[in-house]
């Protein structure tokens, strides 16, 4: 059984099952509700019932008095009828708070020479709120930060994912590879960044990432799939060899799978033992080879400066893509 729930004063309307957190549900479906714990400990997700009735669950941040006052916790709060909800809906980035929050190495997975997938667990009564494509800060000693993508998307927020490129000399990629292990703990503060999927449009999207700029490509296309989205995608990998693709099998699924994403990897250099038969040179120029016009898209771009400096030229000069299509987040690597 399922329940149809109304947002005021948005108007927006999803359906939520018996069995599922409003919260949950309204993420599912592309809502973005404000919350902080996802566990009834903080309050952040706390709005009015106005008409309906609900489970509270294990609401420990919600009171006797809340409840006769229509508040519920949408973190666990669930439908027994249809609701109307009075609830402030994030709609841009600046709308989410900035935390500072310890965090857990809970795994460091090799996944290339130079590239380590790093897995951070947050404390069990805090979550981290984002967007699909924003970043955090590492904080070091002498406050020094180093930023990093999520690699990971908002509804999936039980580890932080982090794809970490080796910079030798680097303060703190030295640390990742050389001396930091599971258990540690390390600061972070976020989210931060412009860089986020328009969850509103329906243009066709062009994402192209160049290489651990992979990261936040892939927290938007899982956090386009989880909400069922069937806007055409097609991803641009580009990387120098073979094994710089260190999530080789990923992009791939997410294209035998459904029939609106294509995935396109592009090498720069391809090794001799690779035996590459696929697309090479630079990933911005297969992409104007694929779409000479792009006036109809969006592009998502991420990876070095130069990379994104000459895919936002040569796209909106060539391409006619308009300017405020394209979107970027660029990389850039600080030794010690």
């Amino acid at each position: 059984m399922s329940y149809r729930i109304t947002v005021l004063p948005s108007g927006q309307t999803f359906e939520a099952a018996a069995d599922e957190t409003i919260l949950d549900a309204a993420l599912h479906h592309g809502l973005t509700l404000p919350y902080g714990c996802r566990d009834g400990a903080c309050g952040a997700c706390k709005g009015k019932i106005l008409d309906g009735t609900v489970d509270y669950g294990k609401a420990q941040a919600l009171t006797d008095a809340d409840k006769a006052a229509g508040l519920a916790l949408f973190c666990c709060a669930k439908p027994t009828a249809d609701l109307s909800l009075e609830c402030k809906e994030v709609r841009a980035a600046n709308e989410i708070p900035v935390k500072t929050l310890p965090a857990r190495i809970e795994k460091l997975e090799r996944r290339a020479a130079d590239v380590i997938e790093l897995h951070l667990r947050l404390p069990a009564t805090d979550r981290l709120q984002f967007l699909a494509g924003q970043y955090v800060d590492i904080l070091l000693k002498d406050g020094k930060r180093r930023s990093f993508s999520m690699a990971n998307a908002p509804h999936d927020d039980t580890f932080i994912q982090l794809h970490i490129r080796h910079v030798p000399g680097g303060l703190f990629t030295d640390q990742v590879f050389n001396s930091l292990k599971v258990r540690d703990i390390l600061r972070l503060n976020g989210p931060h960044g412009s860089f986020y999927l328009r969850e509103k449009l329906a243009k066709p999207m062009v994402l192209v990432a160049g290489g651990t700029g992979f990261a936040p490509i892939k927290s938007l296309v899982e956090h386009a799939l989880y909400e069922g989205s069937t806007r055409p995608m097609t991803i641009y990998w580009g990387a120098r060899a073979k094994a710089d693709l260190y999530l080789p099998d990923l992009p791939a699924q997410w294209a035998a799978a459904h029939p609106h994403i294509r995935y396109v990897p592009v090498l720069s250099e391809p090794a001799a033992g690779d035996a590459w038969s696929g697309r090479t040179g630079l990933v911005h120029q297969a992409v104007m080879a694929d779409f000479p016009d792009l006036s109809g898209h969006e592009v998502y771009a991420c990876g070095a400066p130069a990379m994104i400096e000459a895919a936002k030229r040569d796209f909106t000069g060539l391409c006619r893509l308009p300017e405020d299509a394209y979107y970027a987040d660029s990389f850039t690597y600080s030794a010690s």
